[in-house]
């Protein structure tokens, strides 16, 4: 039986090491082994964006690497497609597996469902009804090319079943839970880090800010900047390299000012997922407009500020964990102070895990692959 894994952006490596982790704890007791082959379509190129994932988590090597690169979505796509439907007729694969919502994703769906090849979507179901996401396109249209739908929380199967679709649904858990669960001992131990950075655990505010809903936009942007000067508190932004060309870019240099004249922020390049797992960690808040975040952040049992008008994970806004707060600094900046307080609004109770499968998504993921093959087998006799 053969699997072939399709990955190109930082958040699906980290979800494919945890399946490849339940594949290779599978075969080590099975008669009738799981061949894994990945195919890195090479959307994230730069080594801390990409490679260093392979460094660092058991993940391993890509069998195929497309080389793609960045570009407009629709190159970006159409490239990929090209280059996966050739891996796909040499390996003949009994299913692929897609992860997420990447370009990479709804690319590797779109040409296995042309080539007949079984889908499996790890992260179905997700919909933030934002339909200016290029994400919230790209995970509507997977799933609906989907035969097994992975779901990580009970919201997903109900966002697909209201959408007609509950045949190949199953609620498996969020494999990021488990990665979580798995790598902090690691992450952990890196405590250099902080040394490096000169901050205290405790005593910073992460920042991530990606989406082209937020770099693209420039009020939005200029309102994100603009509070970041503002919040008088030590904070740690790895800086994606959208945002970075986007104000490299930008006429005047107005966007570059700003940052420039907030003394509290220290602008770093993006780190390995070890590194990042530990800043959320020891972070005294969050503010991201990062899906992945968002989750790690409730995983962690750290306050979280969603820079965005919406999010998909409704579970992590229980107790106030998360907030969905947008991107005016007048909202922003007195829950971040709040936040900071200890005798300020602070979430309430504890972070409920059990929501997204308790840790053992991997193991639920892989037996469910292997029931929709066998199934398929039977059919075909």
């Amino acid at each position: 039986m053969k699997l072939l894994s399709i990955v190109g952006a930082r958040p699906q490596f980290v979800k494919a090491a945890v399946v490849s982790a339940a594949i290779e704890k599978y075969n080590s007791t099975a008669s009738l082994k799981i061949e894994q082959k990945l195919i890195h379509t090479g959307q994230h190129y730069e080594h801390n964006l990409s490679g260093v994932f392979f460094d660092q988590l058991p993940l391993p090597a890509p069998d195929h690497h497309l080389g793609v690169g960045s570009g407009s979505h629709g190159a970006q796509t159409a490239a990929m497609l090209v280059g996966l439907e050739n891996v796909m007729i040499e390996e003949k694969p009994d299913m692929t597996v897609v992860y997420g919502d990447t370009n990479s994703t709804i690319a590797g769906a779109l040409a296995s469902g042309k080539l007949h090849i079984p889908v499996a979507h790890v992260e179905a179901g997700l919909r933030s009804f934002n339909r200016a996401m290029p994400e919230e396109m790209n995970r509507v249209a997977t799933d609906h090319l989907s035969d097994l739908l992975l779901c990580p929380t009970g919201t997903a199967v109900k966002n697909l079943k209201n959408e007609g679709i509950e045949h190949g649904a199953v609620m498996t858990g969020d494999v990021m839970l488990d990665a979580v669960r798995n790598f902090l001992p690691l992450a952990e131990q890196r405590t250099l880090l902080f040394e490096k950075l000169g901050v205290k655990p405790g005593e910073y505010i992460l920042v991530t800010i990606h989406r082209a809903e937020n770099t693209d936009v420039l009020d939005r942007l200029e309102n994100l900047l603009r509070m970041l000067t503002r919040l008088n508190r030590p904070v740690v932004f790895p800086m994606h390299p959208r945002l970075r060309d986007r104000i490299a870019k930008q006429e005047g240099g107005a966007l570059r000012q700003l940052l420039e004249s907030a003394r509290d922020v220290q602008i770093i390049e993006p780190v390995s997922y070890l590194d990042m797992l530990l800043l959320e960690c020891k972070a005294r808040m969050i503010l991201t407009d990062s899906g992945g975040v968002q989750k790690e952040a409730y995983f962690l049992g750290v306050p979280c500020l969603t820079l965005r008008d919406e999010t998909e994970w409704l579970e992590t806004l229980r107790g106030n964990w998360n907030r969905v707060v947008g991107t005016s600094p007048k909202k922003v900046l007195p829950l971040a102070e709040s936040l900071w307080s200890k005798n300020g609004a602070q979430p309430k109770g504890q972070p409920d895990l059990k929501q997204f499968g308790g840790g053992h998504a991997g193991d639920r993921t892989v037996r469910a692959m292997l029931a929709y093959i066998k199934r398929g087998a039977k059919k075909s006799r």
